[in-house]
């Protein structure tokens, strides 16, 4: 459930008309709605409330400082996989207490900087990192929580780039070195195995991948346990499928009913790194149209936002939802598409500014005939929208607002052109 609908032909969020932000805040236009983030961290939480539980928000997805204060007010913990990530939660007012680091590259000085500030938990993805978490440790004179992230060799059936539990992924441990790592690390004075760690990709909507990872995991803790581990806790990660297009993500308590029994086999506390799932559908991204141009059969929609604004189709092939922000009349409720949709529609290639013909939105989509100046929509531009955007052909990244009921803010605000040169220094060196 999202909060952005139509009301006599015009979207909503929540209760603010996007055509009104739009035009107080200029396009590309991130917009997020507060009660579908609310919404949907309480249904992760209140699905796995069975169990003892630690739902730690995988900043990744969106990391705009009021979204994190926003979710920290709700109860959530971290997944940070950055010392950048980390100071954000900390701006956000997170006790490092809740914040969990994965990541497979960390640098000295970023360990450095969480092993300072006290995080619950590292999620070591290498011998060699888990070496250098033990001696960093060890010289500063404390020992270093940590879980082994296993490669569980799990197929998710996601997209290949999503993909992260697979024994061809850089992600995680090899099942055999992580075996060997246990009974060695029985001497170290600088760690402590408090705990095994899998992710096995992004938006998986299918449950018998989790279940199979799970039960390799659960099956390897009695190794741990033998070696005199005091395993406490068990994370899952995260990677629970939204709606993009059709209706097929499982609702968040088909996986929690399928994994309980073999968390509490565990004994462990749970820890969750949902992201997408929080805050996938609660944003969209303003574009306005400038230009139409027809190319033999083809016909173009040339938006001000492109591939630097959002990158997924670009990246992934990956699928947003388009409509105009002002339909029909009579429209009420969620946005249509092609195949719900009675009224004239046309064959559109969306594009962007862009000087790549990999930027692009949608190709062959069907779309009511939009002309120049016309407001659309991007939908479930939540997550890996704006935290992935770039200033690729010098434009600026856009502005981002939050909704809540009848109230708007800006929580990012749109960079000026001072801002895309600010840490570049003009020199003159001599030439060869």
């Amino acid at each position: 459930m999202d909060y952005f609908r139509y009301r006599h032909g015009l979207l909503h969020c929540e209760d603010v008309s996007v055509s009104d932000l739009a035009k107080a805040h200029g396009t590309p236009l991130y917009v997020y709605s507060t009660r579908t983030i609310v919404e949907h961290f309480r249904k992760v939480r209140d699905a796995f409330s069975r169990i003892p539980t630690l739902v730690c928000y995988s900043i990744k997805a969106n990391s705009g400082l009021s979204i994190l204060n926003l979710l920290r007010k709700e109860g959530a913990g971290f997944d940070v996989v950055s010392e950048g990530e980390l100071r954000r939660a900390l701006a956000a007012g997170a006790d490092p207490k809740t914040c969990v680091f994965a990541g497979v590259g960390k640098r000295e000085e970023e360990v450095r900087f969480a092993l300072s500030k006290g995080i619950l938990l590292f999620d070591v993805e290498s011998a060699d990192e888990l070496r250098l978490i033990d001696r960093l440790a060890t010289e500063m004179g404390i020992v270093a929580p940590v879980a082994l992230r296993l490669n569980p060799d799990v197929d998710p059936q996601t997209h290949t780039y999503i993909t992260t539990g697979k024994r061809e992924n850089k992600f995680g441990i090899d099942l055999t070195v992580a075996a060997s790592l246990v009974r060695e690390m029985r001497s170290w004075k600088g760690v402590r195995l408090v705990g095994l760690h899998i992710h096995i990709g992004s938006q998986i909507v299918k449950v018998e991948p989790y279940v199979q990872a799970l039960t390799r995991v659960v099956d390897f803790m009695a190794a741990c346990r033998e070696a005199g581990h005091k395993l406490e806790m068990l994370d899952m990660g995260g990677g629970f499928g939204i709606f993009y297009k059709e209706k097929t993500a499982p609702p968040v308590t088909e996986f929690a009913d399928a994994v309980t029994p073999l968390v509490l086999r565990s004994g462990c506390r749970l820890v969750l790194e949902p992201g997408r799932f929080i805050v996938g559908n609660a944003g969209v991204m303003l574009t306005q149209v400038q230009y139409i141009k027809e190319s033999g059969d083809l016909r173009f929609v040339i938006c001000d936002a492109g591939m630097n604004d959002l990158i997924r189709p670009s990246l992934y092939g990956a699928y947003h939802r388009i409509w105009p922000a002002t339909t029909d009349p009579s429209h009420e409720g969620e946005a249509p598409d092609e195949e719900r949709w009675s009224g004239e529609t046309v064959k559109s290639e969306v594009v962007g500014p862009i000087c790549e013909s990999g930027d692009f939105f949608a190709h062959e989509r069907r779309l009511p005939r939009v002309g120049p100046g016309e407001l659309l929509v991007v939908f479930s531009a939540g997550a890996y929208g704006y935290c992935m955007a770039s200033n690729y052909n010098s434009h600026r990244r856009p502005a981002e607002v939050l909704v809540s009921g009848t109230a708007s803010a800006v929580i990012t605000g749109r960079e000026t052109y001072e801002d895309l040169m600010r840490n570049e220094r003009l020199v003159d060196l001599p030439r060869p």
